[in-house]
């Protein structure tokens, strides 16, 4: 949750509120074990005859970038690849851009996987995803003799 208080006063039980064991110990596992969120953010919108799945994936290569289908789910990972560096080299001081690897799966049963279509743009994937027809159940009689 992004805070307005001071980082050198974040500890001070005066501040915003008073202790808060729950805040406290999130920023301790942050800082122990550093950030762990590795998914992104997505929106799913129904468009009547597809969904429409936008994934925010910032600072991304497209070709780094990979939409997987299997056993009924649909797995979009992306890779970022840098390293922490305090050297003087390329005219770098320090480099703080890490390696990550950055997955989520969907449900895609009533989709049609065939016609999915994929487009990257400003840092956003947009995937179409065609539905499935529906099958609707016909009615027949039968004659008993």
């Amino acid at each position: 949750m992004f805070e307005l208080t001071p980082f050198t006063r974040r500890n001070d039980i005066r501040n915003f509120g008073g202790f808060d064991p729950w805040r406290d110990m999130q920023h301790f596992e942050r800082e122990f074990f550093g950030d762990q969120e590795k998914a992104f953010k997505t929106d799913i919108k129904d468009e009547g005859d597809h969904y429409l799945l936008e994934a925010e994936l910032p600072g991304f290569e497209k070709e780094n970038i990979k939409v997987s289908v299997e056993d009924g789910y649909m797995t979009i990972t992306a890779e970022r690849n840098s390293s922490n560096e305090e050297k003087k080299e390329n005219g770098y001081i320090r480099r703080e851009r890490s390696y990550g690897s950055f997955s989520r799966s969907f449900d895609v049963s009533s989709v049609n996987t065939d016609g999915i279509k994929a487009e990257y743009k400003d840092g956003v994937l947009a995937l179409t995803l065609p539905k499935k027809d529906e099958t609707k159940p016909t009615s027949t009689s039968i004659e008993i003799n």
